[in-house]
Formats: structure tokens, sequence, C-alpha cells
């Protein structure tokens, strides 16, 4: 079987068993903030595992695209040097939520590893959870005996193939938080017949060895971990299982490494025909080879997603893992200009048909890993530059070759110079570099970051035991039709950080918006006639809407009138309609190629990334401002539906990629022949509500990736009535001409000539001052020295005339004092040979005199300035 073949043959296999086939989700999560990309397949179930969003599909399969690189699941730094780990995986999978169980879940893995896959049954063993008394769990007794009698119908012994597993190995947790339960694991033997010959597969398991291997896992959702370490069931059980799609592929396969199946060699070929070496030929180019085929399917995926490369968050990782590969084709496959993105239309051949947004975006996706190599390959350039000064300076002070750890550090924090890079060149070059102060330096910037971060989250505490199961509901949403409605509090938490404490808040129901799709969430108040409680903030975590306030209501039962801050809504509601004219707009200036890649949209403006390969034109920006102008005059009437998502598809509505859609979606309208999009936002009636639009700029984000920022209503009446008004003060201080423009260039032009003659008139005077200065100069054992005050009002000037001197004054040692605009000024120049020979710096010069002045100063060994503020 190929993959693509293993991949249809899972998914056909549960779709017969009564399961519902899904997308994958995104690879990406953007409204989660406990996790900023998906690392198992059960991520986009949370809130159905939690309770807090209805079940409608009781059994679901799919194929989920993973990224596992940081947290709890750090794989990265064995990534490409074993043969089983990656970055961007495959999870087949299949769920049940208060449905089947155990006695299925094991069952069905069993008939489709061994009945449809054909698995040699020999080659497979389980584990099962052994108990853990400290928390009161007890040994999965129901799954082993399931397992017990599958292996007897197939002849062979349970005692040889069960395991026992610890808590560590199988009872599974997501995170510190959140759903988890005991679970069963099934592990292949794919070592050779030979080996397997010499001893059976038992003792290999969970050892780490990369022939003994684990491939599927049956998670038995049972239980809630609560931030105080305590567990709660619960309110139904479910099933969550994961199956490793590579490592299936290498058993299916009959391969011994996950990087020999027809899932990376296409990509690794590909790589041993840009570079010199073939696959195989030494380990040390073989890791670096599967380390870049493995990477540049986690990069390719996350821009795909709409995630770009950056220095924070999400974005950060991704700049991490492709700055990884970078250096390993740099460091060991001889690359000296971008090539990760040359493989990316051999990834979109291989998986576009599984997964459609590779070859949608395929021309983005090549466009923005280009210009990240082409920095990061300038970025080695001048950290070259800089670790070769820092040897040269180590040989110079005759110092010992170890370059001190806080500029390694320096190298990686300022330049991006990777530490293991750094000790590569280090030893070409006969230097070691000290590591320990190294890490030291990298420790506490963690821990300065950490700190900055640390946020400690309480449990929720229930109000409404009746409205509210143990773990949460999410409230209706009422805020399309209302601004205010009458809730009560059904449950709170505490959240502390650096500098504040606050609080969580969840309402039975709601008129606040949560943030998600660009558009920022609610404020406002709560109101019992008592008290007033601000609303802050408001979001969503795992399909709850949460309230932030900076206190908790005294009488937290009772019911309270929910206000949301209108005048802001409204305001945002123009900015996010506005933002949909805008995208059409784009789209029909400049081409369809043009997609949303992000926005923003709150009360002040609207904030707007698309696709698109070159900076807008003046006139272009021009013609899309005047075309979305044009549709807010003509008053169109927003049509806001909820459809099926197939049936929203049909009218032609705009679906990002990179965004999860359930199945039922809204579809927002401003005229069926400009503007058809998904979104969940809140929106104005008409158009004519949002008055009046301007973009107030364009630029670029990343490669391929521009970005508008505009302003709408009385934001942009106020931008007009302020450039008007600075307008009418030129007019006035240019005694009201009929053609400002002209004024003002000839104005222009005037200045510049009068400011070229200023310029010859310092010259020709610094010119006099030199002469008089050179017939000044004292001999002093052979130095000529030179001390005047001089006048002269410019830095420039003096500069250069200092430089002059020094190259026509032999041993020149020259001190000048001057007032340049208005402040006392010290200007000291020494001659090359006087630095070399005596030792002398004029930086240290300087800045003793500047003290005569109360002032400071600074710059190099030869030159250097001085004065006072």
């Amino acid at each position: 079987m190929n993959a693509a073949q293993i991949r249809k043959t899972f998914l056909d296999f549960f779709k017969d068993k009564g399961h519902f086939i899904v997308p994958s989700a995104p690879m990406v999560i953007k409204n989660d903030p406990t996790l900023m990309f998906t690392n198992a397949g059960m991520n986009q179930f949370k809130d159905l595992f939690l309770g807090n969003a209805a079940v409608k599909h009781a059994r679901i399969a799919d194929t989920q695209k993973c990224l596992r690189v940081s947290g709890k699941h750090n794989d990265l730094e064995e990534v490409g040097v074993d043969t089983y780990h990656h970055t961007m995986f495959e999870m087949l999978g299949n769920w049940s939520f208060g449905d089947y169980f155990k006695k299925e879940a094991i069952t069905w893995s069993w008939e489709l590893l061994t009945e449809v896959y054909k698995i040699d049954k020999s080659q497979l063993y389980v584990t099962v959870f052994e108990g853990y008394a400290q928390e009161n769990l007890a040994f999965d007794q129901e799954a082993y005996d399931l397992w017990a009698g599958l292996l007897k119908k197939a002849g062979l012994k349970p005692e040889e193939r069960i395991i026992k597993g610890n808590k560590k190995d199988n009872f599974w947790e997501m995170g510190d938080t959140g759903p988890c339960g005991p679970c069963t694991e099934i592990h292949c033997d794919i070592r050779k017949p030979e080996d397997r010959k010499k001893g059976d597969g038992r003792s290999l398991v969970n050892t780490g060895h990369p022939q003994v291997i684990e491939i599927w896992n049956n998670v038995f959702m049972e239980f809630n971990r609560k931030a105080d370490g305590s567990l709660e069931k619960l309110p139904a059980q479910h099933v969550d299982t994961g199956m490793g799609f590579e490592r299936l592929c290498v058993v299916l396969q009959g391969k011994q490494s996950n990087y020999d199946t027809d899932v990376f060699q296409p990509l690794i070929q590909s790589i041993a025909g840009l570079c010199s070496h073939g696959y195989g030929s030494t380990e040390k180019t073989d890791i670096a080879m599967r380390v870049i085929a493995d990477h540049v399917r986690a990069i390719a995926f996350s821009v795909a997603d709409g995630q770009l490369p950056s220095n924070t968050g999400a974005g950060y990782v991704i700049r991490r893992i492709l700055r990884r590969a970078v250096r390993y084709g740099y460091q060991t496959l001889g690359f000296k200009g971008p090539f990760i993105c040359k493989l990316v239309p051999v990834l979109a051949a291989q998986m576009g048909e599984a997964f459609p947004e590779l070859k949608n975006q395929l021309s983005l996706i090549e466009k923005v890993i280009f210009e990240e190599e082409n920095s990061f390959f300038k970025t080695l350039a001048n950290g070259l530059v800089k670790i070769e000064s820092l040897f040269n300076a180590l040989i110079s002070a005759k110092a010992q070759k170890v370059l001190p750890g806080t500029d390694a550090f320096e190298l990686y924090d300022t330049y991006g110079f990777p530490i293991d890079l750094t000790e590569l060149i280090a030893r070409e070059s006969g230097f070691t570099v000290d590591r320990t102060e190294f890490d030291t330096c990298m420790g506490r910037q963690k821990n300065r970051s950490r700190e900055a971060t640390a946020v400690e989250t309480g449990d929720w505490v229930q109000v409404l035991n009746e409205k509210l199961s143990s773990v949460g509901s999410s409230p209706v949403f009422v805020g399309y039709e209302k601004t205010e409605c009458q809730a009560e509090i059904v449950q709170y938490r505490k959240v502390k950080t650096k500098n504040k404490e606050l609080f969580q808040l969840v309402l039975d129901k709601t008129p606040f918006y949560a943030e998600s799709g660009g558009q920022v969430g609610d404020t406002g108040y709560l109101d019992n006639g008592s008290e007033k409680i601000s609303i802050a903030d408001t979001k969503k975590e795992n399909g709850i809407t949460v309230h932030f306030a900076d206190k908790l209501p005294k009488q937290l039962s009772g019911s309270f009138k929910a206000v949301v801050n209108t005048a802001n809504r409204r305001l945002t509601e123009n900015n996010h309609s506005a933002t949909h004219l805008l995208h059409a707009a784009l789209r029909r200036v400049l081409g369809t190629h043009v997609e949303q890649k992000g926005s923003l949209v709150n009360q002040d403006y609207l904030r707007f990334d698309f696709s698109h390969f070159a900076k807008v034109t003046d006139e272009e920006l021009a013609e899309i401002g005047q075309l979305v102008n044009e549709k807010i005059r003509e008053n169109i009437s927003s049509e806001i539906k909820e459809m099926p998502i197939e049936e929203a598809k049909k009218t032609g509505a705009m679906a990002l990629f990179g965004e999860k859609y359930g199945e039922r979606v809204r579809v927002v309208t401003f005229d069926k022949a400009y503007s058809i999009e998904l979104c969940g936002g809140t929106h104005v009636k008409s158009t004519g509500q949002i008055g009046l639009f301007k973009i107030i700029s364009e630029s670029a984000v990343a490669a391929g990736i521009r970005r508008i920022e505009a302003i709408t209503s009385v934001r942009a009446e106020a931008y007009f009535a302020a450039h008007l008004a600075e307008l009418e003060q030129v007019k006035i201080l240019l005694g009201n001409p009929k053609d400002v423009a002209k004024v003002v260039q000839d104005v222009l032009a005037q200045n510049a000539e009068l400011r070229k003659l200023s310029d010859a008139l310092l010259k020709e005077k610094a010119q006099l001052i030199k002469a008089e200065l050179m017939l000044k100069a004292k001999e002093i054992r052979g130095i000529r020295f030179i001390s005047e005050k001089i006048i002269l009002d410019s830095a420039d000037a003096i500069k250069d005339m200092s430089f002059e001197l020094k190259n026509e004054v032999d041993n020149l040692f020259l001190v000048l004092g001057a007032a340049v605009n208005g402040k006392p000024s010290l200007s000291v120049i020494i001659s090359d040979k006087l630095v070399k020979e005596q030792k002398l710096n004029a930086g240290q010069i300087v800045r003793e005199l500047a003290k005569e002045i109360k002032g400071g100063g600074g710059g190099a060994g030869l030159l250097c300035n001085g004065g006072r503020n």
C-alpha cells in the first residue's frame, strides 16, 4: 500500500463503523490560550470532552495534521537524529463522545490492524494501565481482559503480549489541566525476522528502540485534571485514539525507518538532487536530509494555515524550525542560498490531494519560505563577520582561545546565530566556547520571559450547579440581536499574572461578543442594582465565553443586567463591515489571487493582511478607497444567514484557509454581486452606517503578504478635519496663496539653495580655521599637539576638518572645543601611529575632559566627541 491508500483505508474502515469523517482542523490554533499548535488529534474536540458544546456526531474519524516542538510534547531535538520522531505529523484517529467505549475501541483496532492491514499478529504487543495508588486509580482490568480474549483467539499467550504500563506511559494527559484517562497502546516489532528470533520484542517496548515502536494509542477519557492537580469525573466517558500515520506506513511498507517510506522519500531524493550528497552515503548527511524533509512539512503547513514566521509566539516557533533546517543545509550539505522553498512543489504533489491548502497556497508558501531563508542566510553572513572580529580581538589581547559565553549569547540573541554553529566555527578556528556561561545567559533570559508571562489560573468555582455541569457549558450568545440582557453568573475563577489579579466569569447567557475572527471582544458591565462590575474583555476558551473583570461582585447569585459598551460595539461593527468591503475591493482592483491572511478589528481602526506580491500603488489605493466609499454611499443592507457549510460554499462565500468551520456557518452578504463571506462577527445593518472610509497606511508584513490599515466613521471624520485644519494653518503661514502646493515647492527650492550656500560658507570657514590651527601646533616629545576653542557651529564640519588635519599633520593630538547648536562640544582626534604605539584612546580622553563641562562622550579610539545635553 502507498501512503494515500493507507490513509483512505483507515477512513473507510471507520466510516463503515458509523463514524462521521471530518476534515483536519488547522495546525495553527487561533482561539485557545493554552495551545499554539494542534499537538494531538483530540485538540479540536476539547470542548466536546469537557461538555462545553453539544455533540452532533457521537462517532467521528479523521486524519489530523499535528505539530510538536515545544512544551510537554517537545520532540524537536530528536527529529532527524532518530528515525521516528517528527515536528509535523499526521494522526489518524477515531472518537466516541459518550457512545462506545473500551470494548469497541480495542476490538476495532485489532480488526483493522490484523484483518484489514494484514499486520502479522506475532509482531504486536499491547500495554494497559497498571494503576496509580496515590490518586486512587485502579488497574485497567477491563482493557486487559479484552486484549486477553483477542490474543487467545489468535493463538497467542496474553502474558507474553500484554505489558502493564505506569502512569507516565499509560495515563494520557494533554497538559497540566484538562481531559485525561488511562490508555492502551499497540506496539509493533518491525525488526528483521532474524533479529526477532534472537529475542521477543516484549522487553523492548517503551525503551526507545527504533524498531519496536508504538503505532496506536487508545485513550479512554474519564477524568478532568483540575488546576489544583486533583481529578474529577467527566460528565460522560469518551474514546480518543491516535495512530501515527508515518509509523503505520513504516509497518505496512516493510521499512525500518519512517524516512524510508513514500511519505518522505520524494522529499529526501529532491534534497539529494539539490546537493552533492546521496542519501545513505554518511550518517551525518542523512541526518541533515531527514531534518530538512521533516521541517519543510511543518513550515509549509503552518504558512498554509496562515501562520507566518516572526519573532513572537507561534511565528517564532516556525522561524526556529526553518532556521534549524537552514543550519543543517548550510553546515552539512553545503547550501549557500535558499533551498527549502524548492521542495514545496514536491510536497504539494505528494500531499495536495489530502490537504488541498498546499496546492491552493503553493506560490505564497514558496515566496514566504524563500524570503525567510534569504534573510537568514544574510544573518549567517553577518554573524560570521562578528565571530571573526571576536576571534581577532581575543588574539590581539593574547587571551585564551575561549569565546566568552556572553559573546556567544549575543550572537544567538542579537544575530540569531545558533550556538552549535558558533561552536562548530570556533572549533574550525582553534577556539572553544564557554558553554557554561552561555547556558547561564540563556537560563536568565528564559527565567525573565517565564516570569513576565507567568499566569496562575485557579479552578472554576461553581455558582449555579443546576445550570452548569461540573466542567461547564458555553453560555447562550444573544449578542447578534441584543446589546444587553438579564444573566446569571454560573461559574468563575481567579487568574493571577505578574502585575495583577483578575477574575473570569461565565454567564448563563451573554450579549458580549467573544474575541474571534480578528474582532476584539466586547467590553461593558454587569449591574445587579446595588453594584456595577466592569467587563474589560471577552474571550473564548474551550468553547466557553469568558468575561474578564477586575473584581467579583459581593453577591454572586441573582440576576445581573449584562450591558455591552454600545458605542465601542458600533464603531467595531463599522470597521468589521468595512473590512469585508475592503476585501472585495482588493479582489476587484488587484485580482482574485488576493486572500485574507489576518485581520484586527476594533473600535479605533481596522487592519487587514492579504496575499499580494507587490506594493499596492497610490493609484490602486485610491481606486480601492473610492470603491469602498461608493459601496458605503449605496447603503447596502447586510444579509446574514446561518446555513450548512456546503450550501454556503455553493453561494460563492469566501472561506479562509487556516480557519476551523463547523457544519453550520454564518454567511454575511453585502450585495450578492459584491461581497459574500463566512463570518461569525457582528456587522452593521446597512453600509451607510459606516459613514466614511480612509486608508491610512499600506505596508509589507512578510514575503507575499501586504497590510492595509484604515479608519472609518468618526475616526475618519476626525482624520480629515485635522488634516484640513493643518492645511489652513499652512495657508495662513504662506499668506493664503491660491496654489498652496506651488508655493511650498518654491519655498523648498529656496531652502535647498540657501542650504547649499550655508554649507559652502561653513566649508570655507573651516578651511580658514584649519590653516590657523596648523600654525598653532606645538611639538611636545614628538607629538604635534593642538588645543583650541573654535567658532564653528556644525558637528559635521568639525569632524571633516579634524580628519583633514589628521591626514596632513603627523603624530597629531587634537583637542577642539566649540558651541554647537548652543551647547558646549568637545572633539578629540589622535593619529593612528599614536594610538598604536602609545596606546592612546580618544574615547577615554574625551570622557575625562567632558566631566569638566558636566557632560559625557564616546566614539572610536581615533576620534571621539563629547558635550553636554
